[in-house]
């Protein structure tokens, strides 16, 4: 493997495990303070979460980085592979919390992909 493009995987999974770090903070206070404040009402949702990834270790990868951020949990791989299944604590707008799986692990895991 070019030497170039080992330095390049490795940023990719750096910049991912820097993200990582930035989502668990947030939702580890996010979390937190919906456990302490009984005011805060949480909105759970089971999402179907649409997978351009392709190779099983990257979406078992991603599914880990789902369940291992506070407030969401991974259900199911669809026998396809093209959705994965995602319980969410708080969900009041699906299509953001959707988003914020693709935006934040699943682009840059798709840029590992490539």
């Amino acid at each position: 493997m070019n030497p170039f493009r080992v330095i390049v995987k490795l940023g990719i999974w750096a910049q991912l495990g820097v993200i990582f770090l930035i989502e668990l903070f947030k939702s580890s206070f996010a979390v937190a303070w919906a456990v302490i404040n009984p005011a805060i009402r949480v909105n759970p949702a089971i999402l179907a979460v649409p997978l351009e990834l392709k190779t099983d270790i990257h979406i078992a990868t991603l599914a880990n980085l789902v369940s291992l951020t506070p407030g969401t949990t991974s259900l199911h791989v669809s026998e396809d592979r093209k959705t994965l299944y995602v319980h969410a604590l708080d969900c009041p707008d699906p299509d953001a919390v959707i988003s914020g799986i693709k935006t934040t692990f699943e682009s840059i895991l798709l840029k590992a992909e490539a």
